[in-house]
C-alpha cells in the first residue's frame, strides 16, 4: 500500500440528509433555500467522484415516525418554527418531514451498493440533528461503521448547514476525527445561523473547504 492509497482508505465521506423534504427541487415540506436541481446535480457529481476515488460513503437519513416530537402538528396550538421547552430542553417545532416510508424521506443522491445508510430520528421522543446520536444521547450505527472501516478523516457536506451538518461535524470532531467541511456542497436554513455555524465548526477544528 502506497501512502496515497493509505490516505484514501482512511478517509470517509458523510453526505448529510440530502432528502426530498429538504429540497426546493421536490417542493419539500421543509425545503432549504438554494436546494434546486443545480444544487442536487452538483452534490451528485461530487459524490460520484468521491466514490470513484474509492472513498467509503455514509449517507445519513432522517427517518421520523409520524408522531415525532419535533412536528408542530403533534402539539395543538403551536405554530411551525416556534421553540418550546420539552423536558428541560428547547425544541424547534418543524413541519412534518422525512416521515418513514414516504417519498419525502427519499435520498436524492445515488447511493452506491458499497455505501452505508445511517438512519436517525427514529425515536419519537427525541430530535436527531447529528448523524452520530440523537438529543437523548442514543447513538446511531455511524460510529461503529467508521471504526469498522478504519476511518480517521471525514469529508462532510449536505443539509442543512446550520442544523444537521453542524451537529454531525461537531460530534465527529469530538470523536477525534479530522474533518473537512465542503461549504459549497451545503445549504443552510437561515443566512445568519449558517454563518455562525461555519464559524463554530471552524473554531472547533474543522477545515473549511470552498469549491465543489
Amino acid at each position: 500500500m502506497n501512502e496515497s492509497t493509505g490516505f484514501l482508505n482512511e478517509t470517509g465521506v458523510i453526505i448529510v440528509d440530502v432528502q426530498a423534504d429538504f429540497t426546493e427541487l421536490k417542493s419539500g415540506s421543509l425545503a432549504v433555500p438554494g436546494t434546486d436541481a443545480r444544487y442536487i446535480e452538483t452534490v451528485e457529481n461530487a459524490t460520484c467522484k468521491f466514490s470513484e476515488q474509492g472513498l467509503q460513503l455514509y449517507f445519513t437519513q432522517d427517518w421520523h415516525p409520524a408522531e415525532h416530537i419535533s412536528f408542530y402538528t403533534n402539539h395543538p396550538g403551536i405554530q411551525p418554527m416556534a421553540a418550546i421547552e420539552i423536558d428541560g430542553r428547547s425544541q424547534i417545532m418543524w413541519p412534518p418531514h422525512c416521515v418513514q416510508d414516504t417519498s419525502g424521506a427519499k435520498i436524492l443522491i445515488t447511493v452506491p451498493q458499497s455505501a452505508e445508510i445511517v438512519r436517525k430520528g427514529m425515536d419519537p421522543k427525541f430530535d436527531s440533528y447529528s448523524g452520530f446520536a440523537d438529543d437523548g444521547g442514543h447513538k446511531t450505527q455511524l460510529s461503529n461503521l467508521l471504526q469498522r472501516d478504519g476511518i480517521k478523516k471525514l469529508i462532510i457536506y449536505g443539509l442543512a448547514m446550520d442544523y444537521c451538518v453542524k451537529a454531525t461535524v461537531l460530534d465527529a470532531l469530538k470523536a477525534g476525527y479530522k474533518v473537512e467541511l465542503m461549504v459549497d456542497l451545503c445549504r443552510g436554513v437561515d443566512p445568519a445561523t449558517t454563518t455562525d455555524a461555519i464559524k463554530t465548526m471552524e473554531a472547533a477544528g474543522a477545515a473549511i473547504v470552498r469549491g465543489d
